[in-house]
């Protein structure tokens, strides 16, 4: 497992730990050391992931070996059928999209994929979604809407591929015609933030009636070092601007942005992927059995209602 700098304290007692296990066989004396150790390593966690920065939140959302989008659907849908193709140019592997079951609910799912291997990190672009995803994505969308099924959509992007050839082939237009479709679509959307949710790159799936986050995830207009190079004209104060962004799942829960928040095991979900992926697939269930017995004018309506509410101020006359 890949260790952070903050985590190095961490790395080295573990280290440590499986260092005397290997000689546990020959020198069982060792096992009570061990127990010693492995709460000393317990305080460790608590006392550095109680106190986390912004900056070190961003670092935990972007870990190379937390779950990806195809981990979670693999953990909690069933007899996933992944569908290709925009109908219009091509097949895009940053979204990854189908039709499964969750516990026997029938859905439509929808993911951003950033790949694990060198050659699969390539093969997806890194999970920057070409406008023919996004185009995927809205097809998948109203296929939905025509059979009544509810979509479950998994965001975890850098953001949208600003290349050359995305925007000849309509990027911003892609989007656009994305964020038009969920506020008109007749049936529910779910959206799960599991990592990074960049810009309008993740915004293009991410119009939900419910939008939950797991804890260490993240959710901005722009990417900390974008706006520490636009602001400070230098990208080496990110951490600045992580705390001024307020893009992490308390802050955006508080504005509400964010629904709920799904804990984490103790050091972020790469640690114990399983773990994490059972407590966001019991919430995924909850709120989507909510949603699914209201009237579909009902969640169009309330979805609305929703957007509308966030970034709303309200002027109050201060007595003289």
């Amino acid at each position: 497992m890949r260790f952070l700098d903050f985590e190095r304290p961490i790395y080295e007692i573990e280290k440590k730990i499986e260092e005397l296990k290997k000689l546990t066989r020959e020198h069982p004396e060792f096992a009570e050391e061990i127990k010693t150790l492995e709460e000393q390593s317990n305080r460790i966690k608590v006392r550095i992931y109680s106190q986390l920065t912004e900056w070190q939140k961003v670092q935990l959302a972007r870990h190379p070996d937390r779950p990806h989008a195809v981990d979670f659907i693999n953990g909690m849908i069933d007899d996933f059928v992944e569908l290709h193709g925009d109908r219009h140019y091509g097949d895009d592997p940053a979204i990854v999209g189908g039709i499964g079951k969750l516990e026997g609910l029938r859905l439509v799912v929808i993911g951003q994929e950033k790949g694990r291997s060198t050659n699969e990190k390539i093969r997806r672009n890194f999970g920057m979604p070409h406008p023919e995803g996004y185009r995927k994505a809205r097809r998948l969308m109203e296929l939905a809407e025509k059979f009544s099924l509810p979509v479950f959509t998994i965001v975890d992007t850098p953001g949208a591929y600003p290349g050359v050839g995305a925007e000849e082939r309509g990027q911003s237009m892609a989007i656009a015609e994305n964020l038009k479709v969920m506020l008109q679509l007749k049936t529910p959307l779910l959206t799960l933030i599991i990592g990074e949710g960049g810009s309008g790159g993740a915004l293009g799936i991410a119009v939900a009636d419910r939008v939950l986050a797991m804890q260490y995830s993240i959710y901005s207009v722009i990417s900390p070092e974008g706006c520490a190079s636009i602001i400070w004209r230098d990208g080496k104060l990110a951490p600045k601007a992580a705390e001024a962004l307020r893009l992490t799942p308390e802050h955006l829960q508080r504005l509400g942005i964010v629904d709920e928040i799904i804990e984490e095991p103790l050091g972020g979900a790469h640690r114990d992927p399983e773990t994490a992926i059972k407590s966001a697939k019991e919430r995924v269930l909850y709120h989507l059995k909510e949603l699914v017995v209201k009237d579909p004018e009902e969640v169009l309506r309330e979805r609305r209602e929703r957007y509308r509410r966030i970034g709303y101020i309200e002027e109050v006359a201060l007595s003289s």
